[in-house]
């Protein structure tokens, strides 16, 4: 088994947010801050991670090869994890006008000792192409059945019952771990932080059939895009809470929770959990100064 547990802190904090809007709206808040596992193998992104690498290195596997963007939290995980435990990385990234240079997740993948393989989209979309025989294979986003045993998880780290909790969504692996594991009378419900988030309804009952909700409204212009109307709900939020956000994912989550409650979406007198999935290495510069 790797050492995960030496570098690791779990369980990570469960911390209430108090506000008398909260108050007024009948509602208590609870942030679970994923971000603070690790600096680089950060959020969700550990627990996805966890029982594929330890599947891999019992499998006698020395190369692992994963797919991603230019903003994968993923990526950059991957990349910290290979180093660290001595895999040979390697990844298939979506677009083939980038380079290494082309985000700061890609640079320090680069840094770490990933090969990366640029490729058009088109052929980004036929990923069993680039399997090998020789590489223990980890989906894009992380998001598999191993993923899902490591997200379910956090409910062993959170003590009382939750009437709802949240999730931002990339590839939906989050959302049916959590949805996996589940109590019953917690609606788990998970925010697509890209254009046609549809799709995750699609991925997450290939693993199961439970209800979810999916709010698909909050992209704000896609993947890795925003609007003024986002960086200042963040800057906003994180002078109020002292809880570092990003752009790409929690930031989405955490508006599209906002906007919910103001509209009265959850019920009076419930508890709230909001899981936040890390992701800051990707903060531009003007939410993290």
């Amino acid at each position: 088994m790797l050492d995960f547990e030496s570098i690791i802190q779990i369980p990570t904090p469960l911390y209430e947010l108090r506000d008398i809007k909260w108050e007024y709206l009948g509602l208590r808040v609870l942030v679970k801050r994923d971000d603070l596992t690790h600096p680089m193998l950060s959020g969700n992104k550990y627990r996805k991670l966890k029982y594929n690498l330890n599947y891999a290195k019992e499998q006698g596997f020395s190369r692992l090869l994963t797919f991603g963007g230019a903003y994968s939290n993923h990526l950059y995980a991957f990349a910290f994890a290979c180093k660290y435990f001595g895999f040979e990385g390697a990844a298939i990234i979506r677009g083939e006008e980038l380079d290494a240079n082309s985000s700061p997740t890609l640079a320090y993948a680069f840094e770490q000792g990933v090969d990366l393989r640029f490729v058009s989209r088109s052929s980004y979309r036929d990923k069993e192409q680039f399997y090998d025989d020789k590489s223990y294979i980890i989906p894009e986003g992380g998001s598999n059945e191993l993923a899902l045993v490591g997200v379910e998880e956090i409910w062993s780290e959170i003590p009382e019952k939750a009437d709802y909790i949240l999730t931002a969504c990339g590839t939906g692996g989050t959302l049916a771990g959590l949805l996996k594991g589940a109590p019953s009378g917690t609606e788990v419900i998970g925010v697509p932080v890209l254009k046609g988030g549809e799709f995750i309804k699609e991925e997450v009952e290939r693993w199961l059939q439970k209800p979810f909700t999916l709010f698909t409204q909050y992209h704000f212009g896609g993947y890795a895009k925003h609007t003024p109307e986002l960086l200042h709900f963040i800057q906003d939020f994180q002078t109020k809470y002292s809880i570092p956000l990003e752009q790409v994912y929690t930031g989405k989550m955490f508006y599209a929770f906002n906007d919910l409650a103001e509209k009265g979406y959850f019920k009076r007198g419930s508890t709230v959990v909001l899981l936040h999935t890390g992701g800051l290495q990707g903060r531009i510069p003007i939410l993290a100064s």
